[in-house]
């Protein structure tokens, strides 16, 4: 292995190889997209009907065939609440396993540039607002996700694990609540953006006068649409070598209720929300203190209202074909 003691980041090779490990999915196709538009003419992705990220032996084989130069792991296995609650050992088991292969078969095959990309979840339940990356296990994480969240800070930790034995230039950058085209809008499994979308949508569509929101509606939260998300990947990439880990956000929040307020704007929905207060409400703020990424020179162009506007837009569009997993 060789150690790359003095590495500086600076423009990649838009002709090397760069595999996005989930690519079909809200960010991994987010990604896929800004790499090819800017200049990128190797871009790997792979179903995982073509790959099984959980199968070390196939994983390796690929990396061995492809030999990519740059990576970016996206693959997760994710979900909102419900699913998280119903299914914690799915999303500790499959992410860690994911993630191992993965990473090990990158260093393997001396990946120059990955990156790897966890959750706002990892973060304590009751964080001091806005949250910085120094509060990253400094208390108890939110019962409902802590499965899914201490598999994202393994994959962080194997990251930095990966500099300190092998001197690989690795990092990681942990996204806010994300949203966008190719986003799950399933009713079970979702996040609540776009379970707010499909919810007063559909209710558009039948004529209801009446939609029903899980919670109290207060809990604040920060949204960042997935197209500024692949572009800050990039910037990452191309502007960043540090060991600690990079919270990606917009830097404002809303309430949920505020959020709903202007889905239902954008969808046309003119009737009564309603709260059901027996279900849980989650962590009750999350905003991400995003100063170290704003000093390495990044910034979102995408407002939320904006973002929704576009997103109800693919929504309408793709309706009949939507993953509902």
């Amino acid at each position: 292995m060789t150690v790359r003691d003095h590495y500086t980041p600076g423009e990649l090779d838009r002709d090397a190889t760069f595999y996005v490990a989930g690519h079909r999915g809200l960010v991994g196709s987010a990604i896929v997209r800004k790499l090819r538009a800017a200049g990128f003419t190797n871009v790997v992705g792979v179903t995982s009907s073509e790959l099984d990220l959980t199968d070390r032996d196939a994983v390796s084989d690929f990396f061995a065939r492809i030999r990519p130069r740059y990576v970016v792991l996206a693959a997760a296995k994710v979900g909102g609440i419900m699913a998280n609650s119903t299914y914690p050992v799915d999303f500790i088991s499959d992410n860690l396993r994911i993630q191992v292969n993965v990473l090990d078969s990158a260093r393997i095959q001396e990946v120059e540039r990955l990156l790897f990309l966890g959750s706002s979840c990892i973060y304590p339940k009751l964080a001091d607002q806005p949250i910085r990356e120094e509060s990253l296990l400094t208390g108890r994480l939110e019962p409902t996700n802590d499965a899914y969240a201490i598999a994202k800070i393994a994959g962080m930790v194997h990251v930095q694990a990966s500099r300190r034995q092998y001197g690989l230039p690795w990092i990681s950058a942990m996204p806010t609540n994300l949203y966008g085209p190719n986003d799950n809008f399933s009713n079970e499994n979702s996040h609540v953006l776009p379970a707010l979308i499909r919810r007063y949508d559909e209710a558009v569509s039948s004529g209801s006068t009446t939609v029903t929101n899980w919670g109290s509606g207060s809990p604040r939260r920060e949204f960042l649409h997935a197209d500024d998300m692949a572009d800050a990947c990039l910037h990452l990439l191309e502007h960043y070598d540090g060991t600690e880990h990079v919270n990606v956000g917009s830097g404002t929040d809303a309430t949920i209720r505020e959020i709903a307020d202007t889905v239902a704007s954008v969808v046309g929905f003119d009737g009564e929300t309603r709260w059901d207060t027996t279900r849980p409400d989650g962590t009750p703020q999350k905003l991400l203190d995003v100063s170290r990424l704003k000093r390495t020179g990044w910034a979102p162009q995408i407002g939320l209202t904006e973002g929704i506007d576009r997103t109800v837009a693919w929504y309408r569009r793709h309706v009949g074909s939507l993953r509902n997993a």
